[in-house]
């Protein structure tokens, strides 16, 4: 029986990696040539590209192999939602052991796959490559369909900001699991495992004019510094509009009482990252549909300020030496 992917072997594995990938309008070709071709209807192609390394960005006591693949899917995903773009398609860098089970990488395509489906876009191809650890680099392409895209350099003094979807969840999942991995608070979990993007949100603001927007990745202040720096403006939050849920308050109870933490709700949503919101400016008087919440203002000036002062919430830094 061919248990692991070294008994499989590179093209083994290929196909039954791929056979999970469904046809879509938007690839013409697929997996099994040199190069896909996915089409351009817009004559403009939104591409970006991220990476997974194993005890980095996930690890697989906590995560299932569905899950990281849910995972890798959404968090390019939602920088192409964050262009106002609809996602179309993934190529996949898969690196691993030899000895990883067979079950692990379909489980993996599996999520991938799910996930690829809650846009209307699929796999359309990739490499496999022997390695010590699972490394995984996904590249997403996406379509402007018509529209001007949203960049981060567009904000103006009387803008609104705003955010759609969960601040501070993946936060404190993360800090659950390092903390004591039988502690319950399982949304926060999942939020940390599986993000949610909210991918209709970005081409809807994008439709609606909003000036600049991106995808809360590193840290909600961190982030919009990178738009306040774009657009030499000054953005100015206000914490108290901040919406905390009760999941969040419950988990940062727990972790307080075990020492893990010592901080409010409101820090992590202002300095956490991964639950992969959107944060957008719109000018003023736009109405925003249900489901975003509007935290602040555009001003004059640079930088990020909290309540009116310079806010010490530090976001995600890969090399940093405190992250």
């Amino acid at each position: 029986m061919l248990s692991t992917i070294g008994d499989l072997g590179e093209f083994g594995l290929i196909a039954r990696m791929t056979a999970r990938f469904p046809h879509t309008d938007d690839v013409i070709l697929g997996p099994g040539d040199d190069a896909a071709i996915v089409r351009a209807p817009d004559r403009r192609v939104v591409a970006t590209t991220d990476m997974l390394v194993e005890g980095r960005h996930f690890r697989r006591d906590w995560s299932g192999p569905r899950d990281i693949g849910h995972k890798a899917a959404a968090q390019n995903f939602a920088d192409i939602a964050a262009m106002g773009a609809r996602p179309t398609a993934l190529l996949l860098g898969f690196a691993a052991p030899a000895g990883l089970p067979v079950s692990w990488a379909e489980e993996f395509a599996e999520g991938l796959r799910a996930e690829c489906a809650l846009v209307g876009a699929t796999v359309a191809g990739g490499d496999t490559v022997r390695s010590d650890s699972i490394t995984l680099a996904i590249t997403a392409l996406g379509d402007l369909q018509g529209v001007s895209a949203v960049r981060r350099d567009g904000a103006r003094p009387g803008d609104v900001v705003a955010v759609i979807g969960d601040l501070g969840l993946s936060a404190a999942g993360l800090a659950l699991f390092l903390a004591d991995s039988t502690v319950g608070h399982p949304e926060c979990r999942a939020a940390h495992r599986r993000p949610a993007p909210p991918y209709a949100a970005g081409p809807a603001a994008a439709e609606l004019g909003a000036t600049a927007m991106l995808d809360v990745s590193d840290g909600l202040v961190q982030d919009l510094g990178h738009i306040a720096a774009a657009s030499r403006v000054r953005v100015e939050l206000q914490s108290s509009a901040l919406l905390v849920p009760a999941v969040l308050s419950d988990a940062v109870r727990t972790l307080t009482r075990l020492g893990a933490i010592e901080c409010a709700p409101v820090d992590l949503m202002l300095a956490g990252g991964e639950d992969h919101a959107l944060a957008a400016t719109f000018p003023e008087g736009t109405v925003l549909p249900p489901g975003w919440t509007v935290i602040g203002r555009v001003a004059e000036g640079e930088g990020v300020v909290v309540d009116g002062a310079p806010s010490d919430a530090r976001g995600w830094d890969h090399f940093s030496v405190t992250s």
